[in-house]
Formats: structure tokens, sequence, C-alpha cells
């Protein structure tokens, strides 16, 4: 192998991004490695993807911390990748670029209706209620009856902040105009829907757990949608996971009536697949399929509708990851086309480009998968090092010519100091409020917090 140095640009600075950098500097590789992130702040979805109210939230940024603030992986924020600087220059200035972007639009649904005011994505409302600078500061939150699309843990989430009172919430971090927000909603039920049965959904047991745990909230769960086929029995059988979800399940399915005496409701519906959002103007309903167990965990619709008087539905059916401009992307995927990690076109290895995390194999899996994917892809980064196959396609000169760049362009970026100082500035604003911290939602002063520059202390 070489014993020359290596630059090396990585793209998106959330838990994809970081595990990938940590594990190439660990490598037995001389390297300089340079973070580059669209937003001010690290940490990605984690900062801007998972409820306020969640503790392990702190576990996840603390691990996350530890690796960047060790100093050897350089943090830049605030950079736009194909608007401040191109994917193309990067590689004037780096031996190998890591595309780490991950997938934070939603997921299409095609169904009649979907278009209507009143049907959000979930990625957006995610994004709103978690504070995050490009997104509107305000969510029309006018429904009672709400309908959420999806068993996973992206739509508990959704749920529970749907739900749960708005004063319950105000010990975290949730910005002030959000709490404002959630204080006007006059919702009282929130209907959870899954295609397949209980042995198919999408939640974790500490999630569901957790969701029957908030104050005033009931969950409400149908017997009739409690069915098993011969793979419904064999998941329960394999996986441990699975049999605690569905004995949570089971558990609120046999509560006596009087027990639910909460202001406001959670259903959860199973067997159920949505046919047409319902409305002129705005939603007014949504249709649903009753759908049957096929044997092996698979379902199809039986015919039956049951139609629903909801205002609001929510897509919580997944996540889609975005192009970048300058790399290779599969269109009906949503994914860099790649092979373990190196970017592909047209089937044809691109030497010196890698792809981790979700943009790489779409968005399936919790950190345990992402750590793994960045293994593989870092892996192969290594042994093309170490074949010649990472040749510098300019001067080679890294973070310091990619910084004049920058300057030279009057690019306002972050640094991971400007991390700690907007990091500091967050919680102090909590102090004062007896929080943790309260999250900053408008860019500007998070930029110029991190800058250290003059700013008018607008909070969102």
């Amino acid at each position: 192998m070489t014993d020359r140095h290596y630059n090396v640009a990585v793209i998106g600075a959330g838990p994809a991004g970081i595990y990938a950098s940590d594990i190439l500097s660990k490598s037995d590789l001389d390297v300089s490695i340079d973070l580059f992130e669209r937003l001010p702040a690290p940490y990605g979805l984690v900062r801007y993807g998972v409820a306020p109210d969640h503790p392990r939230i702190k576990a996840i940024i603390k691990a996350l911390f530890n690796v960047l603030q060790r100093g050897d992986i350089r943090f830049l924020g605030n950079i736009d990748i194909g608007r401040d600087v191109t994917v193309a220059e990067l590689r004037e200035y780096y031996d190998a670029v890591v595309v780490a972007t991950g997938a934070n639009a939603d997921a299409p649904l095609d169904i009649p209706g979907v278009g209507l005011p009143g049907c959000y994505g979930a990625a957006d409302f995610v994004s709103w209620y978690d504070g995050h600078p490009d997104y509107p500061r305000t969510w029309p939150l006018e429904a009672s009856q709400v309908a959420v699309l999806g068993v996973g843990n992206v739509a508990l989430d959704v749920s529970r902040i749907l739900a749960k009172h708005p004063e319950d919430l105000h010990p975290t971090e949730i910005p002030e105009n959000v709490e404002e927000g959630l204080k006007a909603s006059p919702v009282t039920d929130v209907h959870v829907f899954g295609r397949r049965g209980p042995a198919q959904v999408k939640f974790t047991p500490m999630e569901l757990r957790e969701l029957g745990q908030v104050r005033d909230v009931d969950v409400v769960v149908y017997p009739e949608d409690f069915e098993y086929d011969d793979g419904s029995r064999r998941a329960i059988e394999e996986s441990k996971m699975t049999k605690q979800v569905v004995d949570q399940l089971t558990n609120w399915v046999f509560q006596e009536p009087e027990e639910l005496t909460a202001s406001r409701r959670i259903h959860i519906h199973l067997l159920q697949q949505p046919v047409e959002i319902l409305g002129d103007e705005r939603v007014e309903g949504i249709r649903m399929e009753r759908t049957a167990l096929q044997g092996d965990g698979s379902v199809k619709g039986t015919g039956e509708y049951v139609d629903y008087p909801v205002q609001a539905v929510y897509r919580a059916v997944g996540y889609a990851s975005s192009p970048l401009d300058g790399v290779p992307f599969d269109d009906v995927r949503k994914v860099v086309p790649n092979a373990g990690g190196r970017v592909t076109r047209d089937g044809e290895t691109i030497d010196g480009l890698y792809a981790t995390g979700w943009i790489k194999r779409g968005p399936v899996g919790l950190i345990g998968s992402t750590k793994s994917d960045a293994q593989e892809t870092v892996a192969n980064l290594v042994e093309d090092a170490r074949a010649g196959r990472l040749r510098p396609t300019g001067d080679g000169t890294g973070s310091g010519g990619l910084v004049r760049l920058l300057d030279g362009r009057g690019v306002r970026y972050t640094t991971w100091h400007g991390w700690e100082l907007l990091e500091a500035f967050e919680k102090e604003l909590g102090r004062a409020d007896g929080r943790e911290r309260i999250k900053v939602v408008e860019r500007e002063t998070m930029t110029a917090v991190s800058r250290g520059e003059p700013h008018d202390g607008k909070l969102y």
C-alpha cells in the first residue's frame, strides 16, 4: 500500500456520515477527513428526525458528539453541496468523496385525493416539530380526527406528538413556535392504520410501550384486527421483538371500556389499506379496504370498505432519498447505485466516489445497520487506496484548498467550534426557562451564533 496522505470528503453529518468518518479515521490510512453538512448544526435526523420527547436521543447524540469532539474529523456546516460547491469541485480537492446524505423526503403514496389540502407527509411534519430551519414556522393543526398511515416508529412519533398534551412536551427542547402551535390543536382522536396484521407491524417494543405511558391518552386496539396466519406465527416464534410487540397490542385489545377515560385517544387499526382520501376542497375522510392475510404474512384486499371521517391525513409510509447533483441516482429505488458502497454508473464503478447509509441502501434499518453499512463502504475505500485506485484528480490539498474556495465565494460555513457556541447558546436559553435546552429554529441566528457574528436573537 502507498504511504501517501489521503484527503477524503464525507457529505452529510448525520449518523451515516459520522460513523463512516469515525471508521475511516481509525483505519491504517494516513487520512484527513472533512465532514460537510448542509445545515449549520450536525447530527442530521437525530436532531431533526426524532421526536423531542425521546430520552434515547441524548445517548445517540453523546456517541456522535464523542466522535466529532476528538478533533481529527473536520466539521464544515452550512454548506450546500451543489450550490455553494459542486461534487466535481470536491473531487478536485479530495482523493475520495463519500455521499451520506440520508433520506429526508416522504415516500410517495399513489391514491386518489392525496393532493387535497389536509393531506401531509409525515417527514414534513417531523421537520416542523423538530425545528428544522428550512421548514415553515407554523403548521395547520385544525383537525379533531386525524389518520396516520403506516405502522413504523415514525408513525408512532407523529401520532404521539399529535395526541400528547403540549405542556407535557414543555420540559423537552421543543422550539417555542412548535409548542405554541400544538396548544391550539383541537385533536381528540388519532387513527393509525396498517395494511398487515399484528405480527407484521414495524413498531419497536420500547416505542410501543412508551405510547401507553402518555398522560391522558388512551391506546385503543380492535379485536377484529387481530388475525394470524402461518407466516405470522413463524414471525412471532422467530423474533423476540415481534412477540413483545404482539403481546403489547394484545394487552390493549383486552382493556375494559371503563379503563378508557382519557380525553384523547390513539386508535391502532390493522388489516386495512388506504384506497382513497375523501373530500372536495380539503380532506373530509379516508376510505380503507379490509385486507386478509395470505398464509405467508402478505395480504390482499377483500373488497370490503370502511370510511372514516377525518379532517387530516399524515402519510408515514417511508422516507425517500433525494438526488445530489453530480452523483448518479436511481429514480425508482431512490438510492445512489452502488456495489458495496462503490458508486456505479451503468454498472461501472466510479473510482473515488462512495455512498453509505440510507442513500446507499434505502431507508431501512436502525443505528446498527448504519454502522455495518459504513464498515462495508469504508473497507472498500481502504481496499481501493491499497490497490492504487484513489488518484488525486486535482491539487489534492483537501480542506485547505476547499476552504480558500469557500472563503472566496463568501460562504458562511460553520465549524465544530461554532456548534459548541450554538449548543451553549441553546442550553442558556433552556436554563432561563428551567429546561436543558431550547432549540433555535431560525437559520440566520444559528449561523451567526456559530460564527460569533452579531444577531438579533430571533429564535424562529
